[in-house]
């Protein structure tokens, strides 16, 4: 069974900020999502990222407990964990271009008080481009 887990968490540093650190981050995430059969997409904005998973249980749970001793980021929030009967992210590991385009899109200010709604319209916006 495939699940779909979101969070939220806080960058640390230059994460997500320079073109560097996103090659970095964006490259080691392709690679491990492909051997991992997990496929997502990421959003860096003000100093929050966000990341959707789809994948296996165990495989997500695997990348969870790797993400939580991540030192790029903290404050790590689950916003979505459930089983999906599909993949909506076909990508090993994607990249929101505008995220203040998005926000903007679906009526989002902030990612300080992100929630499943919020997470639902991001994707279908994601989806829609």
């Amino acid at each position: 069974m495939l699940h779909r887990v979101v969070y939220v968490s806080e960058s640390v540093g230059a994460t997500g900020v320079s073109t560097q650190s996103l090659a970095e981050i964006l490259g080691a995430s392709d690679r491990n999502n492909r051997r991992d059969h997990l496929t997502g997409c990421v959003l860096f904005h003000e100093g929050r990222i966000v990341q959707a998973i789809e994948g296996g249980r165990v495989d997500i749970d695997r990348l969870i407990r790797r993400l939580l001793v991540d030192p790029r980021h903290t404050g790590m929030r689950i916003i979505v964990d459930t089983p999906i009967g599909e993949r909506r992210l076909h990508e090993p590991m994607g990249l929101c271009h505008n995220p203040a385009a998005m926000m903007r899109r679906i009526g989002l200010t902030s990612l300080n008080r992100l929630t499943a709604s919020d997470v639902e319209a991001m994707l279908e916006q994601r989806l829609a481009a």
